[in-house]
């Protein structure tokens, strides 16, 4: 059974940082393109970063500079580590783990940025 687990979630103030996990077990993710997305209230759920199987980070234009994605195949584990975050980074984030045909999801963990 594969399964996604984030943690690392929370509570933070803008301009703060937060480091989000994901630990994958029943898939080898070095084996995956693997990506974190969120979805704040009421709006799409949208690609953040995005780390191929071969360590080729890439993130999207409203993060860009402020949040990095990396892989620890060793630990079976992706990251986010995200930094000066901003109000508008308020939203549950998701990891994800795609080859081929198959796509898996984790249950998402909740990011608040607010003083």
């Amino acid at each position: 059974q594969v399964q996604l687990v984030e943690s690392g979630g929370g509570l933070v103030q803008p301009g703060g940082s937060l480091r989000l996990s994901c630990a994958a077990s029943g898939i080898i993710s070095s084996f995956y393109a693997m990506g974190w997305y969120r979805q704040a209230p009421e709006k799409q759920r949208e690609l953040v970063a995005v780390i191929t199987s071969g360590g080729i980070g890439n993130s999207a234009d409203s993060v860009k500079g402020r949040f990095t994605i990396f892989r620890d195949n060793a630990k079976n584990t992706v990251y986010l580590q995200m930094n000066s975050l901003k109000p508008e980074d308020t939203a549950v984030y998701y990891c994800n783990a795609k080859r081929a045909k198959y796509d898996y999801w984790g249950q998402g963990t909740q990011v608040t940025v607010s003083s």
